[in-house]
C-alpha cells in the first residue's frame, strides 16, 4: 500500500526528530507504535540515508520488517547518523546541510539464477533493490543505488564486494533476493 504525502512528511518529520533527540541526549528516540496510524503503524522495512552536498554521510536500514514503519524509519535515522561505521557520529554543526532521502521496502522474493550472467539479465536498473547472501555474508543495494553503476553486472560485482567476496566469486548455494522501494526525501 503506498504512502500518502502526508505519510511521508510525518517520517521525515521523524527521521529528523530522531537525528536531533541524538545529537542532544546521544540516545535513540523511542516511540509507541500506538500513536500512529495506517501504514506507519504497520510492519514495514526501510532504509535512512543522508547526504551533505550530495555526498553520502551515512545510510543504514533493514531488510525485515520487524516494527512499525514509524519505529524502524527512527531507529535507522539514528543508526545513519551516528552508528554507520563510514563515518564518525554527525555533529550538530552537520545538520543544517544534511539531506534526508527515505525508502520503504517491499518484502524481499527469490531471485532463481544459475549463473551470474542469468542473476543480471533478471535485475531492472531503478526498479529492483537486490540482496546476496552465502553463509554468514550478506549485502544489498537498494533501488537508487542503481545511479552509481553502469552495468547489471557492475551491481552484481559491488554486492560481492560489500559481502567480502571476490567479484568472480559463484557458488552454488549463493542466494540472491530482490525487493521494490518507495523512496522520498526532503
Amino acid at each position: 500500500m503506498p504512502l500518502t504525502d502526508a505519510d511521508q512528511q510525518i517520517l521525515l518529520q521523524l527521521a529528523k526528530n530522531s537525528i536531533r533527540h541524538g545529537l542532544e541526549s546521544g540516545e535513540m528516540l523511542e516511540l509507541n507504535a500506538e500513536d500512529f496510524e495506517g501504514s506507519l503503524q504497520q510492519p514495514r522495512a526501510s532504509f535512512v540515508t543522508l547526504r551533505i552536498n550530495a555526498a553520502l554521510r551515512g545510510c543504514m536500514g533493514s531488510l525485515e520488517a520487524t516494527v512499525a514503519l514509524a519505529a524502524d524509519v527512527t531507529q535507522n535515522a539514528f543508526k545513519s547518523a551516528f552508528k554507520d561505521p563510514r563515518f564518525p557520529p554527525l555533529t550538530s554543526a552537520e545538520l543544517v546541510s544534511l539531506h534526508i532521502d527515505i525508502a520503504v521496502l517491499t518484502s524481499a522474493e527469490p531471485i532463481e539464477c544459475d549463473s551470474e550472467k542469468e542473476l543480471a539479465q533478471e535485475l531492472r536498473p531503478g526498479v529492483d533493490g537486490v540482496t546476496l547472501m552465502e553463509g554468514t555474508q550478506r549485502s544489498t543495494l537498494i533501488p537508487a543505488a542503481w545511479s552509481h553503476f553502469t552495468s547489471n553486472k557492475q551491481l552484481v560485482q559491488q554486492l560481492k564486494i560489500k559481502a567480502g567476496l571476490p567479484v568472480d566469486y559463484w557458488s552454488e548455494t549463493i542466494r540472491f533476493e530482490r525487493y521494490q522501494a518507495e523512496s522520498f526525501g526532503e
